[in-house]
């Protein structure tokens, strides 16, 4: 399984801003989704990225320490977004995932610490013997 991602939980829930997005488009081809947020931000994100981390307890566990490293995500696609109340959106992944609820605040934690993130899941992906396959050429 290789060892348990950084404690994200705890640093989001120090955050309690109500950041809202002003704008989501998904880019299919480019398997990617634009995010612009109410404080001036803009990101875009991979869907595996998006997926590797999604909130489902199918990939975070129930409780500490239960996480669930995803493999073999690098050519998922998002093939819809729905929205969740006022506060989220469940991404229904082209791999059979939609129990994700990605809340505003989720997201845009997912995407102002994409880089620490993303290496801490390269990590984890090679200290249990696993490694990304090169994206297909378009």
């Amino acid at each position: 399984m290789g060892r348990p991602a950084r404690n994200v939980g705890k640093r989001l829930a120090m955050r309690k801003n109500t950041i809202r997005p002003t704008e989501i488009k998904l880019h299919q081809k480019s398997r990617m989704l634009e995010l612009s947020f109410d404080d001036g931000s803009h990101y875009e994100l991979s869907c595996e990225y998006l997926r590797v981390y999604s909130p489902s307890a199918e990939v975070r566990g129930h409780g500490p320490g239960q996480e669930v490293l995803q493999v073999g995500k690098e050519h998922v696609n998002i093939a819809k977004i729905e929205p969740v109340g006022t506060y989220a959106v469940c991404l229904y992944f082209d791999d059979g995932h939609s129990t994700g609820i990605y809340s505003w605040e989720w997201l845009h934690f997912l995407a102002s610490n994409y880089k620490e993130m993303w290496e801490d899941y390269l990590e984890r992906l090679e200290h249990a013997g696993h490694t990304r396959r090169p994206a297909a050429a378009p």
